[in-house]
């Protein structure tokens, strides 16, 4: 089983979201923002004061499974994370779906099959983080074709904009709603991670990317599973299992 956008049966309803009802809850990089009347947190990155980070297995080799199991490794660990935000979407045993790159090391290959579901909607996309700091988003057949030095990188799909044009096959205000949660590079140095607080269509959330958020390259994570936590708690969701996970840290 693969969990897409909200497409599993064995989901059935979303249970009540976390939501932040302060902005002191919020992420320090984060802010509220409303566009065409659905609410999200949108936080904007600066690749050249934070990191991103991509992780699914703590050091015993087991999933994390919860933003905030990993969030209290990393603390104690590590550093504690300024946000964390699921990444991709996971199979039954919550491994990754597609590409993931943690700490240089490729732990699960490209996967350019065709299928059904939110993934194989293509074009799909790989977003990476490279060894230089920079972050891109990519068309996934054209980054398996020239793979970057990636440190870090999560596939998922569809891309949400691709160039500065909205994914093809999506209608302007479709039918299909999640709460939906993605990423967008605005340019090298600057990433965009937007959780709605609300239902949204996949054309709404795809024209956020472009039109309020500049972003010409987006790649959507998830639905109804999505979730982020300010480093502790939960802002929105952790009703669900996570997978693939991008963290945020100060350098």
């Amino acid at each position: 089983m693969i969990l897409v956008g909200g497409a599993s049966l064995r989901l059935g309803m979303a249970p009540p979201r976390k939501i932040a009802q302060t902005d002191a809850q919020l992420p320090a990089p984060c802010r509220k923002l409303r566009f065409e009347a659905v609410d999200y947190i949108v936080c904007t990155i600066d690749m050249q004061r934070l990191d991103i980070q991509m992780s699914l297995n703590d050091e015993a080799g087991k999933p994390y499974r919860s933003l905030k199991r990993h969030d209290a490794i990393m603390a104690q660990k590590f550093r504690r994370p300024i946000l964390s935000m699921n990444a991709g979407m996971y199979h039954e045993d919550v491994s990754a779906v597609g590409l993931l790159v943690e700490h240089g090391r490729e732990t699960h290959p490209i996967e350019l099959a065709d299928g059904e579901g939110n993934f194989f909607l293509k074009p799909n996309g790989v977003f990476s983080v490279g060894n230089d700091g920079t972050a891109a988003i990519s068309e996934s057949s054209a980054y398996a074709a020239v793979p970057r030095n990636a440190a870090f990188a999560t596939q998922s799909g569809p891309m949400l904009v691709i160039n500065g044009a909205l994914h093809p096959r999506f209608e302007p205000d479709g039918a299909s709603r999640f709460i939906r949660n993605g990423v967008g590079v605005r340019d090298p140095n600057t990433v965009v991670l937007a959780i709605s607080r609300q239902p949204v269509s996949f054309g709404s959330f795809a024209r956020l990317f472009r039109n309020e958020l500049d972003c010409p390259n987006a790649l959507y994570f998830d639905g109804v599973v999505s979730a982020m936590t300010n480093g502790t708690e939960h802002v929105i969701g952790g009703g669900y299992p996570a997978g693939p996970i991008l963290s945020v840290f100060e350098k």
